[in-house]
């Protein structure tokens, strides 16, 4: 998708209907807001939406009350959420894959940056490059003279196609030329225990459910994907600086709402979100569980979202992962 393209797309889902007025925005909201949270029960966006609605709840004297609806790889409950009534009582915790499916789908039931508006951007999870602890490597460098003696021998766990664990292994073969077969698995928990088990030989997963395995031994760590260090795990190098320039990949999450939804409500969800964000007992439980807090105006949030839509459809279109 162009830069030209995407120009008054951005602007759309930063710009939001402002017929409610003010005065909507002063009584809203008078009943609990639901939050739909497109995969299955567990994962971090339940944590992290179950976080922060105990703030929200506070603040605005009404619970955030997580919807769970898995399907499709997060499609089906992106849909219930594009469809919703614009009034802010039905909010979507969006994230990484909320960028990705636009470029593996030629047809999607709801257009990602014209049918939302950004809210507040909540938080990242990097993923992390780990193996077996029995695999003779003990450094990115060390990986890939591996991968280059042993071109397609070496497997790596994912999610599927379009997923942030194949992304990640697809910009690192791009980057440097190395060859690997990808096995697929339901989701971060399988795509682990098969690299624990000794089934398959590495991973790029989220830091999360990757943590308790790190931190047991039960896999070997050898970089992170973020541009810089996480505090996370302050000593693993990224992936860039340890042998492979240019590799950047974050797995964000955020808030949306349904595209014609008031700006008075967008911006008072996004202050009480923010301030949920910021506070210090969120921060803990974000980082016990390998999250960074991080926050977005409502403006810059949309255009993030739509330089992360351009930068994975030039990705996608790159290396050749399927799309329907």
């Amino acid at each position: 998708m162009s830069s030209r393209r995407l120009a008054p797309l951005v602007i759309c889902c930063a710009t939001v209907i402002t017929s409610a007025g003010p005065a909507a925005a002063q009584s809203y909201p008078v009943r609990p807001i639901r939050v739909i949270v497109p995969y299955p029960p567990g994962g971090p966006n339940e944590v992290i939406t179950r976080t922060i609605g105990e703030h929200v709840a506070k603040t605005l004297g009404q619970p955030l009350v997580v919807d769970n609806r898995a399907g499709a790889a997060s499609i089906v409950g992106t849909e219930l959420a594009a469809r919703a009534a614009p009034d802010g009582y039905t909010l979507l915790m969006g994230t990484f894959a909320f960028a990705v499916t636009p470029s593996l789908h030629e047809k999607l039931p709801y257009d990602a940056l014209r049918d939302f508006a950004a809210v507040a951007m909540v938080g990242s999870s990097l993923l992390v490059l780990v193996v077996q602890p029995d695999l003779p490597v003990t450094s990115v460098k060390e990986l890939i003279a591996l991968a280059r003696a042993r071109p397609g021998e070496l497997n790596y766990a994912s999610s599927g196609g379009g997923s942030a664990s194949n992304l990640g292994a697809v910009l690192f073969q791009s980057l440097t030329g190395v060859r690997m077969t990808s096995i697929t698995y339901k989701g971060a928990a399988q795509s682990l225990s098969a690299v624990v088990a000794g089934e398959i030989q590495l991973t790029f997963n989220s830091i999360p459910p990757a943590m308790p395995h790190i931190k047991s031994g039960r896999l070997r760590v050898l970089a992170v994907s973020a541009a810089q260090r996480t505090a996370v795990l302050p000593d693993v190098p990224t992936i860039a600086e340890a042998g492979v320039p240019g590799y950047e990949l974050n797995s964000w999450y955020g808030v949306l709402a349904p595209g014609r939804t008031p700006k008075t409500i967008v911006t008072k969800l996004h202050d009480v979100i923010t301030a949920a964000v910021r506070a210090a007992d969120t921060r803990e439980r974000f980082t016990a569980v390998g999250l960074e807090p991080a926050t977005m105006t409502p403006a810059e949030f949309a255009r993030y979202i739509a330089s992360e839509i351009e930068k994975w459809s030039r990705v996608v279109r790159q290396s050749g992962v399927c799309h329907d």
